[in-house]
């Protein structure tokens, strides 16, 4: 699709791909249909979804590659003129979420140049997901709105009565992942949301009480 930037006076090309899982033929297929899109010269071009292909070693966290396919992408890349945006904070962005799981970088943003010298200040975030196997990805403009503040933990909580069972209870909820980081993830996600709408709970008169006996007896 043609995305025209009204406030900016400008437009890009942009292409969304989903790309065949399993079969190899399939994949240099798509890496043939790939190459065939690259549009004019002058064409700001940005290019993003799951190519489900990895074109270096890196991108996955384990030695089941397949060279030929990584090579036949890498041309691909280079017959398009195409850059990889570079992903900020995350190494891969799929997992297969086993015990001991494999991990690929799946998702991925690539640009020309003449998108990527009209949008300089560009960056790429892997943003978190309980839904599914894949991260989704945030492109956005460094100038742009700041993302929502993260959780603040207040200490007066922990001396009011209920603090505990409710991190507790939050924290031994029964959950369907296995891997680690996913593991971890979703415990602190549950337990700062369980938190936040109970800190909302908290009568005025328990928090006005507590900086009152702060200031009764200050620290040494």
């Amino acid at each position: 699709m043609n995305v025209q930037l009204k406030d900016l006076d400008t437009s890009f090309l942009l292409t969304v791909v989903y790309g065949p899982s399993l079969r190899r033929a399939d994949k240099l297929r798509f890496l043939d249909e790939l190459k065939a899109l690259k549009p004019a010269s002058s064409t700001r071009w940005l290019i993003t979804g799951d190519f489900n292909l990895i074109y270096r070693a890196a991108d996955k966290n384990n030695g089941n590659l397949s060279p030929r396919l990584m090579r036949h992408f890498h041309q691909a890349l280079d017959e398009c003129d195409l850059a990889e945006i570079s992903l900020q904070n995350r190494k891969f962005t799929w997992s297969n979420e086993r015990q001991q799981p494999t991990m690929s970088r799946l998702d991925r943003f690539f640009c020309n140049a003449e998108w990527d010298a009209t949008f300089s200040t560009h960056t790429l975030n892997v943003l978190s997901t309980s839904l599914s196997d894949h991260c989704p990805l945030l492109s956005s403009d460094l100038s742009g709105p700041r993302t929502p503040s993260s959780f603040k933990f207040e200490n007066f909580w922990i001396r009011l009565p209920g603090f505990k069972d409710i991190v507790k209870n939050a924290w031994d909820t029964p959950l369907e992942h296995h891997e680690s980081f996913h593991v971890s993830y979703h415990k602190l996600r549950s337990t700062s949301q369980k938190v936040k709408a109970w800190s909302k709970e908290i009568n005025f008169d328990a928090k006005k009480n507590f900086f009152h006996g702060a200031r009764d007896h200050p620290k040494a």
